[in-house]
């Protein structure tokens, strides 16, 4: 088994407990570079750390990802491999590449996340703002998700996306609490909880 961790913007203290027990019953933990392995320092001081270059040349990314599944799936294949990114691994990460390779090399492994505070909702924190409306959080490519809170009536919100391109909904309920529900596409329900969150794609 495989799980993709994130630890958060920087702060050993910010990791979750969650996290912290992952790491530290974990038969091996795997990081992206020595920041990673700082900030997991004091939970374990044993983790490999795997090379994964800022660079643009995509094919030198993938070799290197390729290289590091290697390592990866003897352990995730045996045992549990605990692999840290910095901040949410779900968010703008490495992890989804990896799996790609995963499932073409190793389909046999199985994965999963756990989230982490993210670099979005750090910065409100950090900076001390308060974002109560409407946001656009975007890499600098086009835009093609939205991610809609509290949505009562999600069938209808996504009748309405529609329109706009998007194709692809997740409903998710209470999320985390008990009583969780995740709805895609034609499942979603006429009316949902409060705790709702909303995922378009296109």
């Amino acid at each position: 088994m495989l799980v993709a961790v994130g630890i958060g913007p920087g702060d050993p203290e910010l990791l979750t407990v969650k996290a912290v027990r992952l790491i530290q019953e974990a038969d091996q933990v795997f990081v992206p570079g020595k920041v990673a392995k700082e900030i997991i320092s004091p939970y374990r001081k044993d983790p490999v750390v795997l090379s994964f270059p800022m660079t643009d040349d995509q094919e030198y990314i993938k070799r290197c990802i390729e290289e590091n599944a290697d390592k990866i799936a003897p352990v995730a294949k045996n045992g549990l491999a605990v692999f840290c990114i910095l901040g949410d691994p779900n968010f703008y990460g490495t992890f989804g590449r990896l799996c790609s390779v995963l499932d073409e090399k190793y389909p046999e492994i199985e994965y999963e996340t756990v989230p982490g505070v993210s670099s979005i909702t750090a910065l409100a924190s950090a900076a001390g703002i308060y974002i109560n409306g409407g946001i656009e959080i975007s890499d600098g490519s086009e835009t093609d998700c939205r991610i809609l809170l509290k949505v009562r009536k999600p069938r209808q919100k996504a009748e309405e996306l529609k329109k706009e391109g998007y194709s692809n909904f997740i409903l998710a309920e209470r999320m985390y609490m008990s009583g969780q529900r995740i709805y895609r596409n034609d499942s979603l329900p006429e009316e949902s909880a409060y705790f709702s969150v909303l995922f378009a794609g296109k």
